[in-house]
């Protein structure tokens, strides 16, 4: 797990100052590997390394003549470099420069998701610890299926979440790429050596075969990653959600001394942070379908893309962390309520326990069909009555009676028969 006290705030990453930092970081790479290969003198670079620096604002003021940012930022730089500037950026081009720094942003990016993804997962974990044995109804298309317990339900978010992690460290590697290769990618007027050394010394892997800029099918890739994390938590944010609802109120997102859920109704308490979350997710979806489109370039490379990233990559960035800090602390504060479990549970006498009632009864030798036909009638008899109360009339019905003891039936009505092989996914998951 990466320390929180060694990394950057998300939003820092994605200034214009700390773009230049990495800027003038790739800049005096490609100068270090240039002295040490003998293209360019090694005092020219400690000089270079010295006296090196830029001023954002002067920048954009340089840039607002020459309507160029790298050439702004190269022109500042040699404003305190002086005579040593005209090694810097010798035989690249500014996709070497911008394509490389940008690798670095985003692994950076990824090393501070992956320490809230952290959080996020023991936060899930604990819960799911604490929730083991707290029993509650499953429900498959909205409607009461069978006894589960809420830890079973956090256990699939647990294990959502270690393929995110798992998925985010594979994501590093393929981004973690730079390309120091010039003018349509040829190495025309650098040596590939130059590429490997500045890559090593970054701690990047130089591209395969770039053309001008590093292929942006990379850059989609880490966006669909970053969407797929979004929809998980949306998911487990729609979950919530529902089982907030009034008619529920199994769990409830903390509310706060003070806080006020409506200013026409008093009386509301709603899932503010939990559809906040979704609506993030869409967001982000659509910023993975935006870098999609961005793969199709022109020949050997167009700008279009260049746009458009300079927006998406920093808000998917910040809006994914954002969304992991969000989700991890509305799992720590979340309020279950075991007892409404109970009752949801056990409404209309326990009718679902009726699959149990059916496979006992074939298992006296009665055929499936009529097994079912019997249970069906007395599970519709007794939902969505008042008084319903389907083990009752199991208890009453002569057919059921006559195979089953009232022992046997009791035992069909055992919510622990439903939980007996849990433990095997909660050892899997090393819980």
């Amino acid at each position: 797990m990466i320390e929180r006290y060694t990394l950057p705030e998300m939003g820092e990453l994605w200034t214009d100052t700390y773009k230049l930092k990495t800027w003038l970081q790739v800049e005096i790479a490609v100068c270090e590997a240039q002295a040490e290969l003998g293209y360019i003198p090694a005092e020219a670079v400690e000089t270079i390394k010295a006296r090196a620096n830029f001023d954002p604002q002067r920048v954009l003021e340089i840039e607002k003549e020459v309507k160029h940012d790298v050439i702004a930022f190269l022109t500042n730089v040699n404003e305190y470099v002086g005579e040593a500037g005209r090694y810097i950026h010798l035989g690249m081009t500014s996709s070497d420069l911008l394509d490389t720094a940008l690798a670095l942003q985003m692994v950076a990016s990824l090393d501070v998701l992956m320490a809230r993804l952290e959080d996020c997962i023991q936060a899930i974990r604990y819960q799911a610890q604490q929730h083991r044995h707290t029993l509650m109804i499953g429900r498959s298309h909205g409607i009461h299926a069978e006894p589960i317990t809420f830890g079973f339900k956090l256990a699939g978010w647990l294990a959502e979440m270690l393929r995110h992690r798992d998925r985010l460290c594979r994501q590093r590697r393929c981004i973690a790429v730079g390309k120091i290769s010039g003018a349509v990618g040829t190495y025309a007027n650098i040596d590939p050596q130059v590429e490997a050394l500045t890559c090593q010394n970054l701690g990047l892997e130089p591209d395969a075969a770039s053309t001008q800029v590093i292929s942006r099918d990379r850059h989609a890739d880490f966006l669909n990653h970053l969407a797929l994390l979004a929809a998980s938590i949306e998911r487990f944010a729609v979950e919530i959600r529902n089982l907030q609802r009034t008619d529920v109120l199994e769990v409830e997102e903390f509310f706060s001394k003070g806080q006020k859920g409506s200013s026409a109704m008093p009386h509301k308490r709603n899932p503010i942070r939990s559809e906040r979350l979704t609506g993030m997710a869409r967001m982000i979806r659509g910023y993975a379908i935006t870098g999609l489109e961005n793969v199709a370039l022109w020949h050997e490379r167009d700008i279009s893309h260049s746009s458009v990233e300079r927006v998406m990559l920093p808000d998917a960035c910040i809006l994914t962390h954002f969304m992991l800090v969000e989700t991890t602390d509305l799992i720590q504060h979340l309020l279950v309520y075991p007892d409404n479990m109970t009752r949801n549970l056990n409404v209309y006498g326990g009718v679902v326990f009726s699959q149990r009632v059916m496979l006992s009864l074939v298992e006296k030798g009665l055929t499936r069909e009529d097994a079912y036909a019997i249970v069906q009638s007395n599970a519709h008899q007794a939902w969505n009555q008042p008084d319903g109360n389907f083990r009752a009339l199991i208890e009453q019905d002569p057919r059921v009676t006559a195979h089953l003891s009232p022992a046997e039936i009791a035992t069909c009505f055992d919510p622990s028969h439903h939980l007996k092989h849990l433990d095997q996914i909660y050892q899997r998951l090393g819980i």
